[in-house]
């Protein structure tokens, strides 16, 4: 399978690693996110860990974009505390990004050579949740 890879937005791993060097602090907070909404706005969030399985850093992202009338995503990105740079997402996150931005894009792979690549490309055959993911393909 041939991935389609588009332009790397560089302004949001700057936008996350940001984030994740001054608001990651402590084991509650280990990861920032940072999406460019459709309208070209930046947004970012961190995860809020808990023994529970507390939600991931694109998880409260899709909520803090909401939150600001920002409900439709072009790009998002993952970054690490410590310097640990872009992060794939993770298996949950990677179906619900699907399944509410099937047209998003994924940065993802090292810091040094990220790319970026369409959010199916990172689920192959996936569970079809809503009707309207058949238009993305």
């Amino acid at each position: 399978m041939t991935t389609r890879t588009h332009p790397v937005d560089r302004e949001l791993i700057d936008a996350a690693t940001e984030v994740a060097r001054t608001r990651c602090r402590g084991d509650n907070h280990t990861m920032a996110a940072a999406a460019r909404a459709a309208d070209g706005r930046i947004i970012t969030a961190v995860n809020a860990y808990h023994f529970t399985g507390g939600p991931c850093a694109e998880l409260v992202l899709i909520g803090a974009a909401a939150a600001q009338g920002a409900y439709e995503l072009d790009t998002i990105v993952a970054v690490g505390d410590r310097d640990r740079g872009v992060v794939p997402p993770c298996g949950r996150c990677r179906q619900v990004l699907l399944d509410y931005f099937p047209a998003l894009n994924v940065v993802v792979g090292p810091t040094d050579r990220p790319r970026t690549v369409p959010v199916t490309a990172l689920l192959p055959e996936t569970y079809v949740w809503a009707d309207h993911q058949l238009d993305a393909e």
